[in-house]
């Protein structure tokens, strides 16, 4: 267990959430069609997913590396994964796509690992000084 944060353990959650997404995107645009016949996922929805993580991964290490600002970016993170969280709840729960059991656990496994690795930059970030704690 983390007692003591600090801004190294902050940026080494940033860089482990930009590989994640990272490699999340490359799987999900490189294998949108089979994914989707998988998991009952629309492949479109699939690659456009994924596609969307490359940019937030870029900036995720620019963030972590100090080629951008800290303070407000590592808010500005926080808050896109905690909105990918609930869009992918809502996207389970709600009527636009149907998605099969395994596409089921597939969303809710993805939102599970985005909304822990939230936690951690959220916790780290307040003891690192970067946000106020709530």
């Amino acid at each position: 267990m983390f007692t003591t944060p600090s801004p190294t353990l902050l940026r080494k959650l940033l860089l482990l959430d930009a590989l994640l997404c990272t490699v999340t995107g490359a799987v999900l645009t490189a294998s949108a069609t089979p994914l989707a016949g998988l998991m009952a996922i629309p492949a479109p929805l699939l690659f456009w997913a994924g596609a969307v993580l490359f940019p937030v991964a870029v900036f995720m290490a620019a963030v972590a590396t100090g080629a951008v600002g800290w303070r407000h970016a590592v808010g500005l993170i926080i808050l896109g994964n905690g909105l990918w969280t609930l869009a992918s709840v809502c996207l389970m729960l709600g009527p636009w796509i149907a998605p099969n059991a395994l596409g089921h656990a597939f969303i809710g496994f993805q939102a599970l690992g985005v909304a822990f690795i939230t936690a951690l930059e959220y916790r780290a970030s307040c003891h690192a000084g970067t946000l106020a704690a709530a």
